[in-house]
């Protein structure tokens, strides 16, 4: 790892926007943000050792706090954490390269935020549920009841009757719970969910004029569900999930 001051990226913003900028701790000591500007956008930056940026707590903290002080006076495209370029002409050569894809995500993430949802089911409502399976239940008892050996083949057949089980219920929360918020989100994504009772880890788009209809929804499906399922809300958060730019080596050379 090179102790070289380069250049660490957070995020492009409309150059006319007025920011005030504090200092952030990053790499172990507190930087002053700056802008690099090129035509009508800016990159916020901060000068940084060009090396590789562990995920820590600190180091994640200050690049997420820097992008959602942003976020509450402008609109952010954000970069992903611990993107490190060795000079200011890289910055400026990275705005030109992007510049027209920056353009045109810009009007589709105008006061929009981002928010998320994971909806997941009480161990015990999910024990029901599944005895509750009559096909699930009886081969469970035959296995059970069975004066042989439990085979491999025999766990898989309980394993897929589960799977199956788990399907069913993630299947009813994208009706119940996904569309409905789809509904009246700009943009939303269904992500792939952790564990079996995870219900469903979404993401939603939301225009910040329909923010207190889609947080009154949220509200009403957690009413329906709540003896069922914890859910977790997080944000606002600036559009992570429905902005796809990627920077390459060579989009700075």
């Amino acid at each position: 790892m090179s102790g070289d001051l380069g250049v660490y990226l957070f995020a492009v913003v409309k150059a006319d926007a007025e920011l005030q900028l504090d200092k952030v701790k990053l790499a172990g000591e507190h930087r002053k943000p700056y802008t690099i500007t090129y035509e009508d956008q800016a990159m916020v930056v901060a000068d940084a050792p060009v090396q590789i940026y562990e995920p820590s707590r600190e180091n994640l903290k200050a690049h997420q706090n820097m992008v959602a002080g942003l976020m509450n006076k402008t609109t952010v495209i954000p970069m992903s954490f611990g993107n490190v370029l060795q000079s200011k002409d890289d910055i400026q050569v990275l705005l030109k390269r992007l510049y027209s894809k920056f353009d045109d995500i810009f009007p589709r993430i105008e006061n929009k935020i981002e928010v998320g949802l994971k909806i997941i089911g009480k161990k015990e409502w999910m024990t029901n549920q599944a005895g509750k399976q009559k096909d699930l239940a009886k081969m469970k008892e035959s296995i059970q009841g069975s004066k042989k050996d439990i085979t491999y083949y025999d766990k898989i057949r309980v394993g897929e009757a589960a799977q199956k089980f788990v399907k069913g219920i993630h299947f009813e929360f994208e009706n119940e719970a996904f569309q409905p918020l789809a509904k009246i989100a700009d943009a939303a994504k269904s992500n792939e969910v952790i564990g079996e009772r995870m219900l469903l880890n979404a993401s939603f788009l939301v225009d910040r004029s329909e923010e207190e209809e889609f947080d009154k929804k949220v509200n009403e499906i957690h009413e329906e569900w709540k003896d069922r399922a914890d859910f977790k809300y997080s944000g606002p958060w600036p559009a992570y999930n429905f902005i796809d730019v990627k920077i390459k080596a060579d989009d700075a050379s």
